[in-house]
């Protein structure tokens, strides 16, 4: 899937969106919804203002109107401080007018006071192509997820590298080359390259399931081992111990359903065990799995059955 290097054009003008679609009050409750969730989608600008400021009366006519002409390429989100403090707080707002611009959840960029409607129109423009180039990416890396998904390993990773060359921190699309590396082998490259996540990343659930997956990828597969363990447990279905290595050796191998029952079994038996070590373990394999893998989903739902039982 090539993602090209300009933003795709979109119809400005009198067939855009209507006004209340481009432009909304919001407050502390919804912002998640009607900034971070939206601005996945397309580009949200944050006007943070308050009825006494008179240079947000001169600037937020402006910024509508150029929300407008804009025709659907951002979105306007106006927020009172004076009903809002606690979020004025939060996005560390000092005086007012002060603009904020979000894309794919996270605050680019931004501006304190009225500006010239000239410069509004750059600013709008400009953030403007940036959504239009993120909604590009996010559909890339959505066919990579699915390519990967289907170990098309080499196909997934032309796709994840292609987004890296446009957005060097994606965090998906560095999740996703990892994964690909590691399902190749290559468990020094895939490390290289999960070493290229922001700090302000390094908890993204992706990537976190990657370092995970890097992690058990790391414990090399022992089938003498396994078959040792597996007649310590069947000598002894209570020690733990042995139980506990057979489930992390069978992951190694692939084995997921059965590493899965083992670890359930130690729960199930005696949960406390050496700190709730298998509890614990559950988690790093649903992790490294991904939220969305079969056995992850079972996993969590007898996890859950048992220690809400």
């Amino acid at each position: 899937m090539a993602i090209s290097s300009q933003a795709v054009p979109k119809t400005n003008g009198s067939d855009g969106p209507p006004a209340g679609a481009l432009i909304k009050d919001s407050d502390t409750r919804n912002f998640m919804a009607d900034v971070v969730e939206t601005s996945r989608k397309v580009p949200v600008i944050v006007d943070f203002w308050a009825p006494w400021c008179g240079p947000c009366k001169q600037l937020g006519p402006m910024l509508e109107k150029q929300v407008q002409q804009a025709g659907g390429k951002v979105r306007l989100v106006k927020i009172n401080v004076d009903e809002n403090q606690q979020l004025a707080a939060q996005m560390r707002v000092q005086s007012i007018p002060a603009v904020f611009a979000f894309v794919d959840g996270q605050p680019v960029d931004g501006f304190m006071g009225a500006l010239p409607e000239s410069q509004i129109k750059q600013f709008i423009d400009r953030l403007g192509s940036q959504g239009s180039m993120a909604e590009e990416i996010e559909a890339a890396v959505s066919a990579g997820r699915e390519a990967l998904a289907q170990n098309n390993l080499a196909e997934a990773a032309q796709i994840f590298a292609q987004v890296l060359s446009v957005d060097r921190e994606h965090a998906g699309a560095i999740a996703g080359l990892a994964k690909c590396q590691i399902a190749s082998g290559d468990l020094d490259q895939a490390k290289a390259t999960l070493a290229l996540v922001p700090p302000a990343k390094a908890n993204d659930p992706e990537v976190v399931s990657a370092k995970a997956a890097l992690e058990l990828a790391a414990t090399p597969v022992d089938h003498g081992e396994i078959a040792k363990l597996t007649r310590a447990v069947e000598a002894n279905a209570d020690d733990h111990q042995a139980r506990f290595d057979l489930a992390l050796a069978l992951n190694a191998a692939g084995k997921k359903e059965e590493a899965l029952d083992n670890l359930l079994y130690i729960v199930r038996r005696k949960r406390d065990w050496n700190d709730e070590a298998a509890r614990k373990q559950l988690v790093k394999f649903f992790e490294a799995w991904g939220p969305k893998d079969e056995f992850t989903l079972q996993g969590r739902r007898k996890l859950s059955s048992i220690l809400f039982s």
